[in-house]
């Protein structure tokens, strides 16, 4: 199984950064990703675009709308995945798709078996109706396709956190509170810390936590609680909007956010290429 965060335990934490897939359009996009591989980012989830999303706000809703009026699909996506995964040398791809919009009227068994043979590293399904839980996690641990489960801290009973955090097979994304992407709530630390070391009891899982943290001092603020890694979606999807509409160029405006973040490591100044 990929490791998704080889930098996790001591003092060191994984990176994630959201994207949808065409936003910005996918030549760019592949040029982008190829610069994160570079700059030692750990994860790219990339989400296959799709409308209205309830647990998303304005800016990733906009940057969803952009990509699907691209033409970008799931069928986009993963050959997208597959003319680029193979080249990547350290970056993991975890695909976001919302289950309603892209999966909803095929079984999961040949929709599982698309997203693997496109190279994806692991696999994230948006919204899957509680009766199919079941065989999901059957017919993606029978392909040997990791996937992400989530859990919302301060918000999941005890029982789902513990049924999320067993079932992670990538990595356990912990949303650090309730709300839309791209809004800001004070985080209770100890509250926070708590909560990922009780997940521990549950999987040996990476444990990502996401929502909220938009900069270097708050991926440092969650790692100190004890996370694996953090993820970062609303911040750099914003970068991208605003490059695209002020035509810079939207790689090396990315690349000027990932240097603003920062290396995990205190020792390490900028992000370098990782082995």
């Amino acid at each position: 199984m990929a490791e998704f965060f080889p930098n996790r335990g001591g003092d060191g934490y994984g990176l994630a950064l959201f994207l949808n897939a065409g936003d910005p359009p996918l030549p760019v996009l592949a040029d982008l990703v190829q610069m994160l591989d570079e700059s030692g980012v750990d994860c790219l989830e990339l989400a296959v675009p799709f409308p209205n999303s309830v647990t998303d706000g304005p800016t990733i809703r906009r940057s969803a709308d952009r990509a699907l009026a691209q033409g970008v699909g799931l069928a986009e996506v993963l050959a997208f995945v597959a003319r680029v995964r193979p080249t990547l040398r350290r970056l993991r791809i975890a695909l976001l798709a919302d289950w309603a919009y892209s999966i909803r009227g095929r079984s999961l068994a040949s929709a599982t078996g698309e997203i693997l043979e496109s190279g994806v590293d692991g696999l994230l399904l948006h919204a899957l109706p509680p009766k199919l839980r079941a065989e999901y996690h059957e017919v993606t641990a029978e392909a040997g396709l990791p996937i992400v489960t989530t859990c919302y801290h301060g918000k999941s009973s005890p029982q789902v956190l513990a049924t999320a955090a067993a079932n992670a097979s990538a990595y356990l994304y912990l949303v650090a509170h309730y709300g839309k992407s791209g809004t800001t709530a004070a985080t209770d630390h100890p509250a926070l810390a708590a909560t990922i070391t009780g997940l521990r009891a549950h999987t040996s899982a990476p444990i990502a936590v996401g929502f909220g943290v938009r900069d270097r001092r708050g991926a440092q603020a969650v790692a100190a609680c004890g996370a694996d890694a953090v993820i970062i979606g609303s911040a750099g999807v914003a970068r991208v909007e605003s490059a695209l509409a002020d035509d810079r160029d939207v790689v090396d405006e990315f690349r000027n956010f990932v240097r603003s973040i920062g290396a995990p490591d205190e020792e390490i100044s900028t992000i370098t290429t990782g082995g």
